[in-house]
């Protein structure tokens, strides 16, 4: 086989021409071609000479006023020959148009990937500090009916007139629970979260789960219902809905309100169904995060603060070792101290803020109820309470004409139960609409709280079946020489709302024979109201701060297992009149 494109043995000739117009033959001779090849016709000679054109710089040329400088002519054609020129700026701008879409493209091409590398991921696990508000109760508008008013709530609604000093009140916070069907696991609503946990602090016979927490019927419904098989459910045979705006939605001062269908029967004693609001610094249910702060309103250094409200070393005061509890060998107070306290040294653990003179404001969780509803010889009633601490002597509050008023003492008179070693209580005790049960009636009753924070011109009115049932004054709490304390304020701290269903023997006898399960708690509505000049929503206001405190302990504001801020690792600040700074 011959090889491809090389010499053939035959005498054919080749089909195309050599290069320089030949055609070759196998014998070796050659016939010039009588039409020019391509390379021939358009090649140049090797001497520029031969191209018939001028080859001198100084030759004049048709195209020379183009390219040669002419200062005559440019400064004619530049107006003047200034630095900046016509022609100049034309240029400059031709060169930044080209450079703004060099950009653009570049912008276009790399943004995606930009985004996409720093974009920030929300976590889903829990519901801490989610949904449309932060800690200081700055409000996103949100499409939807997720502000801080419900969209539901008539405009009548919209101001209310104070029972206590008769001004205008307007309305800063509602839900009317409208929408049926809504639940409250962690993230699922802007200010409102169901837990799930035991609340082992006052021996519950049962677990809140957040499928008990939901809406129907324009209400929210608590559910208290009996498990067959305890192993499903934590070993308790009993679950029930909890609800709190912890670090979500907060007031301090104001009105707060709802529309309440009590659960079971008002001749029924057991069930335990509450309304009650705390101080964003303890979150129920997570004992760490109480250990110290609940159930004190204190801003005093003195013994108040201290552990048993007694000096260390000592049983002094007398007062606070004699004539106590008597499940807690009569001593006052079995509390550890506030950890949070105006007694607190420089630098150490605290929220603030900061007095001019260096020192720190007192800080606590302290807890006024809206109610706490049973029943007593067959009639139901409902506790409206405030917490405190530190402690009077014999837990007696001063109480005379001039700080307490029952507006109707037929129907609320002071509650017999004035507190033990963990709290004292203020509390009246109101017969409520017996009607406005789940299964005695079905009706629902407005309750509520009015209260002004402070020392001076304080007070909590109640509010029980729509009008006012009674009042404590400040100085009601006011010092008392005997336990050697000062004043404690009506509450100053940002308030959380927190509503339940439970039952626990704590609180008295349960006929569980006679309960009818499951039992439900509706709640038609909660509002709150402020006066239009002392506006005060959030969880983080500047005077009470907390939002920096929680996120730098975290863990105990997020763990329920967590009991004692000793178990959660960290040191109980330094008390100057406790082991000094």
């Amino acid at each position: 086989m011959s090889r491809p494109f090389g010499n053939q043995a035959s005498s054919s000739s080749t089909l195309l021409p050599a290069r320089g117009g030949f055609a070759n033959f196998d014998d070796g001779s050659s016939l010039r071609s009588s039409h020019p090849s391509i390379a021939e016709k358009y090649s140049l000679s090797p001497s520029p000479k031969s191209w018939g054109m001028p080859l001198l710089m100084n030759t004049p040329e048709d195209d020379d006023y183009l390219h040669n400088p002419d200062p005559t002519r440019d400064r004619k054609s530049d107006r003047g020959g200034a630095i900046f020129t016509l022609r100049g700026l034309a240029n400059l701008g031709c060169l930044f148009i080209l450079a703004a879409g060099m950009l653009g493209l570049s912008f276009s091409a790399g943004y995606p990937i930009i985004s996409t590398l720093t974009k920030k991921l929300q976590s889903n696990q829990g519901g801490f500090n989610l949904g449309g508000t932060n800690a200081t109760g700055q409000i996103a508008e949100m499409a939807g009916n997720f502000g801080l008013i419900d969209s539901d709530t008539p405009k009548d609604a919209y101001t209310k007139t104070s029972v206590q000093t008769g001004e205008e009140l307007t309305l800063v916070f509602s839900d009317e629970f409208n929408v049926d069907g809504r639940t409250f696991y962690p993230g699922d609503d802007p200010y409102w979260e169901a837990v799930d946990f035991h609340y082992w602090g006052t021996n519950d016979l049962e677990w809140y789960d957040p499928k008990q927490a939901t809406t129907g019927n324009g209400s929210l419904l608590l559910t208290l219902d009996y498990v067959s098989d305890s192993t499903t459910n934590h070993d308790l045979s009993y679950v029930s809905g909890m609800i709190q705006s912890w670090n979500k939605f907060c007031f301090t001062g104001g009105l707060i309100e709802a529309s309440i269908r009590l659960p079971g029967s008002s001749s029924i004693k057991g069930l335990w169904p509450g309304f009650w609001t705390m101080g964003n610094l303890g979150r129920a249910g997570y004992g760490a995060t109480n250990d110290g702060t609940w159930p004190y309103s204190y801003d005093a250094c003195d013994v108040g603060t201290l552990p048993n409200q007694t000096y260390p070393g000592t049983a002094l005061p007398e007062a606070a070792v004699t004539n106590g509890d008597a499940a807690h060998f009569d001593m006052l107070s079995y509390l550890p101290g506030q950890r949070l306290s105006a007694c607190t040294c420089a630098g150490e653990s605290h929220p603030g803020p900061i007095r001019s003179d260096g020192s720190y404001v007192g800080r606590s969780a302290p807890e006024i109820d809206v109610i706490e509803a049973t029943v007593e010889n067959n009639v139901g009633k409902v506790s409206l309470s405030a917490q405190w601490a530190p402690f009077n002597a014999e837990y007696k509050f001063l109480n005379n004409s001039d700080t307490v008023i029952f507006y109707d003492e037929e129907v609320t008179h002071l509650n017999s139960y004035a507190g033990g070693a963990y709290q004292q209580t203020t509390s009246g005790l109101a017969i409520t609409n017996q009607s406005c049960y789940e299964l005695s009636g079905g009706c629902f009753s407005t309750y509520g709280f009015e209260y002004k924070p402070g020392f001076d011109d304080a007070y909590i009115t109640w509010i029980s079946s729509g009008v006012k049932a009674w009042t404590i004054f400040g100085a009601g709490m006011g010092k008392d020489a005997a336990t050697e304390i000062s004043a404690r304020p009506v509450p100053q701290e940002p308030m959380y709302i927190i509503t339940n269903l439970g039952f626990s023997l704590n609180f008295g006898d349960i006929e569980f024979e006679q309960i009818t399960f499951p039992t439900t708690m509706s709640i038609d509505y909660i509002r709150v109201y402020q006066p239009k000049d002392s506006i005060n929503t959030g969880c983080d206001p500047k005077d009470f701060p907390t939002a920096a405190y929680i996120e730098a302990y975290k863990g105990a504001y997020t763990n329920p297992n967590f009991t004692t801020w000793e178990q959660f690792g960290q040191p109980w600040p330094k008390n100057s009149l406790d082991g000094g700074c």
